[in-house]
């Protein structure tokens, strides 16, 4: 069967595959996404949740790029919780238990109705290659597609192994088959491999819990929603339960663990280390007498129940034990056992800033193919990749993520530069920057990048300068007022005696004050909007470490404008350590700031790299 051409194709359809054919249709690219079934478009394989620290950060930052995982997760939402609500602004993230029904119903229709997308359904089983580029790909069915580009987002679906005891199944996640020729074919091209693991616990049956036994956890009253758009939630709210395991459980989970694939010897794959598994707790924290575990709904339409906190690879029969052990879940029925599963990765830092492979033209990679884990980890990924793999095609500049300005710089940056010993999770710790990179402020750090890209469209770009007009003249009110310490102590606050007036914005920078002070010490404050007298509370919060801060910034930028060119020479600079030159060959950083990242790259090592580049250009210019 012949095909005609088309700008972009899309392998796979889970969460870095949805969004990396969304970004690249937005921008104007005829894109192709192929999957198996349409019905597993934006399908939860794990946690039927989104978001969370640094995942909630990267969520708001694919909307405020016009991206869908967002919007998606505040239709299907059906408790929204913000967590870390006690501590600064910087690193709360925003959290949705989503209904997985309502979210693959939300996806379907997203991706169906996005201009210059078409979805597919077939199965991938090679790429088509011609020298160093990647033309298109061939089908099961024997067809050929061709393609100015590719993208995989194949998820854990190489040669992905599932492991429950000691019986082992091939699939990329429970009922669905591996993709083992197309494995092969990545293997072929010389690629570096590597193997992960995962895991997922087992599902329960809510109508067979003694819920009047657990502690409730409610979602918020004010709820904190993921889109710019997005105002309230749209599926009916629920609360979750809380138990925990104790002494038996550990008792039955370690009577059983020679037969864990885990410890059996089953599994050579790394796993997560912030996501153990109930065996992991267990053996790792000993001391401990007992896990706390949430159970979550997992739909408004049936009685599956995802207990988060005990994700396994007993047999089945350890699983239904250790269940029963815990309270209110002694007569818990298992719907699905738990699981572990293997799969094959390729190591990022075979990749380019873009998720570009350096060595195949026209090929991208998003997604848990990279050693990253989580829904929203591949949904940064996917956008990367198809808003690069769309601007290749159609002659448009690259997007290139800076970690000064966004948590999708610092994970891809962190990714292409660092590789991965496990899987990549993403968490605000990672960001040296992160009082500027609030969850809240998304849009005004990346909508305007987008927009210079044509990622972004025309409502929200409607939205996003009203909103920032609307911040600029509050903003403009709040600096221009001028309190007197008789205005401050008359409020009941502390004011200095040198009789000196003060912005009303430096005076809104104290941790007692807040906006409905502020708005009562200046009137023409009070019909400021809730959401833009927020977000400037957290401005003015943060102002002084955040103008601090720019200096760093400022040096980092400056380095990244120092760009290396792929083909560098390494081994012509004198003074570098056998070490340092191998390193610097194997990552290849595009700039210098990336180089300066490297494990073990001296400041010697740079000036030497920055004395050569100086060189290069004196000696072009001439």
């Amino acid at each position: 069967m012949k095909h005609d051409r088309v700008d972009v194709i899309v392998v796979g359809g889970g969460h870095a595959g949805t969004e990396a054919a969304a970004a690249a249709a937005r921008m104007g690219a005829e894109t192709l996404l192929i999957t198996l079934r349409l019905s597993d478009l934006g399908v939860m394989s794990c946690n039927p949740a989104i978001g969370g620290l640094g995942k909630g950060h990267l969520v708001r930052e694919i909307d405020a790029l016009d991206g869908i995982m967002g919007r998606i997760a505040d239709k299907a939402g059906i408790q929204f919780r913000l967590l870390n609500r006690r501590k600064g602004p910087a690193v709360q993230g925003p959290r949705a238990q989503a209904d997985r029904a309502l979210y693959r119903s939300a996806m379907r229709t997203e991706i169906e109705s996005t201009p210059h997308l078409t979805v597919l359904e077939a199965e991938v089983a090679d790429l088509s290659v011609k020298g160093d580029r990647v033309t298109g790909v061939q089908l099961a069915d024997g067809s050929i597609i061709p393609a100015g580009a590719v993208i995989l987002t194949s998820g854990t679906f190489l040669r992905g192994v599932i492991h429950i005891g000691d019986r082992q199944i091939a699939g990329g996640r429970m009922g669905d088959r591996p993709s083992v020729r197309l494995a092969e074919r990545i293997e072929s091209l010389g690629l570096p491999l590597g193997r992960l693991k995962t895991g997922t616990p087992p599902r329960i049956d809510g109508k067979t819990i003694d819920w009047a036994r657990l502690e409730k956890q409610p979602g918020d009253e004010d709820p904190v929603m993921f889109s710019f758009f997005s105002k309230a939630p749209e599926a009916r709210q629920i609360s979750c339960g809380i138990t925990e395991t104790n002494e038996k459980t550990h008792e039955i989970i370690r009577e059983n663990l020679d037969q864990s694939a885990m410890y059996g010897g089953h599994i050579e794959g790394v796993g997560p280390r912030y996501c153990p598994s109930i065996e992991d707790k267990v053996v790792r924290f000993a001391d401990k007498s007992s896990h706390q575990i949430f159970l979550e709904p997992e739909s408004l339409s049936d009685d599956l129940i995802y207990p988060n906190g005990i994700s396994t690879s007993l047999p089945e029969e350890a699983q239904q034990a250790y269940v029963r052990s815990i309270r209110g879940l002694e007569h818990a029925d298992i719907v699905q056992p738990g699981y572990a599963i293997e799969y094959d990765y390729v190591d990022p830092r075979a990749l380019d800033s873009r998720l570009h492979l350096r060595s195949m033209q026209g090929l991208f990679l998003a997604g848990q193919i990279n050693g990253t884990t989580g829904y929203e980890e591949a949904a940064a990924q996917g956008l990367v990749s198809g808003a690069n793999a769309a601007a290749e095609v159609l002659g448009k500049d690259a997007l290139i993520f800076s970690r000064t300005t966004s948590y999708i710089g610092v994970m891809v940056d962190d990714l292409t530069t660092k590789g991965v010993s496990e899987p990549y999770r993403m968490f605000t710790s990672r960001a040296e920057f992160r009082l500027s990179l609030r969850a809240d402020n998304a849009d005004s750090r990346l909508t305007p990048f987008g927009l210079d890209h044509g990622l972004v469209q025309a409502e929200r770009r409607l939205m996003f300068e009203t909103k920032a007009e609307a911040l600029e003249a509050a903003k403009s009110k709040l600096v221009g007022a001028r309190l007197l310490p008789r205005d401050l102590e008359a409020a009941g606050l502390k004011a200095p005696k040198d009789g000196q007036p003060r912005s009303a914005y430096h005076v809104l920078s104290d941790r007692d004050v807040d906006w409905s002070l502020i708005s009562k010490l200046v009137p023409e404050l009070e019909t400021v909007l809730p959401d833009i007298a927020a977000q400037l509370e957290r401005e003015a919060l943060y102002a002084s470490y955040v103008e601090r801060q720019k200096r760093d910034v400022a040096a980092l930028a400056k380095d990244e404008g120092y760009r290396i060119p792929d083909d560098f020479d390494y081994d012509a600079l004198s003074g570098l350590s056998n070490e340092i030159t191998l390193k610097l060959k194997t990552v290849r950083p595009e700039t210098l700031a990336q180089a300066g990242r490297i494990e073990g790259v001296t400041p010697a090592a740079l000036t030497l790299i920055l004395a050569a580049l100086k060189r290069q250009a004196m000696s072009r210019a001439v």
